[in-house]
């Protein structure tokens, strides 16, 4: 009999989240949805081809995220693929330290919580995935590539997601553990995330390159695929110039 695949995905009641959530769902995934809208998270699980677990979950209070993740793992019958979606984004020129916190704690703090809680399970826990021992991915950005003013702590927060994925893949090349780890970076998706329109895509487009890319175990994708030029050259711009442009 062949086993179910399990999905758990972090911050899945909008967005991008979301997308991929029910892109899954109908590859055949089992979905753990998680989020802090637990009457959202219900909604969606209604709606999804296969069977849904929903667990209310707050990523800046790490400790209970971390609970709660290995809670919800253990109750569902596999899990293959954790996706970590959650985020948050604002534009502060005013350099608030409210939102500079909530952007350093939801896109920093909690996406380390939720990945270590990852790395950990797919490790420790003995045949809890049909197909090795599991796969890691995180929602970057393009952003991460530059520094803008005005969503410093977002980009920031975006580099520093970006940079710990390719650590966990560091670890993992001397690591006897077969973990699959994929850095996803969009550009503008139609959310309530956006700043832009160049390029804009609609979740669902950005969800079905974003399960191309998990089917396919890439290492790094980008979303849509076109954003790759740009990544590319805002590495190679002096800052000088990219300041100006932006």
């Amino acid at each position: 009999m062949t086993q179910t695949r399990g999905a758990i995905i972090v911050g899945a009641s909008s967005g991008i989240g979301e997308a991929v959530a029910r892109r899954l769902a109908d590859d055949g995934y089992e979905i753990g949805l998680t989020a802090r809208r637990t009457d959202r998270l219900t909604e969606i699980g209604g709606e999804l081809p296969t069977n849904a677990y929903v667990a209310t979950m707050d990523v800046t209070d790490t400790e209970d995220a971390r609970d709660g993740f290995f809670e919800l793992a253990d109750a569902m019958q596999s899990v293959d693929l954790v996706v970590i979606s959650a985020g948050v984004a604002h534009a502060n020129y005013d350099l608030e330290w409210s939102q500079e916190r909530q952007t350093i704690d939801v896109n920093v703090r909690g996406f380390t919580a939720i990945a270590t809680a990852a790395i950990e399970y797919f490790e420790t826990t003995p045949d809890h995935a049909s197909d090795g021992d599991g796969h890691l991915v995180g929602i970057s950005s393009v952003a991460a590539h530059f520094g803008n003013g005005g969503t410093q702590a977002y980009n920031a927060s975006k580099a520093y997601a970006s940079t710990y994925l390719e650590g966990l893949r560091n670890r993992q090349a001397g690591s006897d553990a077969d973990v699959t780890i994929t850095t996803i970076e969009p550009g503008f998706v139609d959310t309530r995330l956006s700043y832009g329109d160049l390029w804009k895509c609609s979740p669902e487009t950005a969800a079905e390159q974003i399960a191309r890319a998990i089917r396919k175990e890439r290492s790094h994708a980008y979303v849509t695929r076109r954003w790759r030029l740009l990544a590319w050259a805002f590495d190679l711009a002096p800052e000088g110039l990219l300041r100006r442009l932006l």
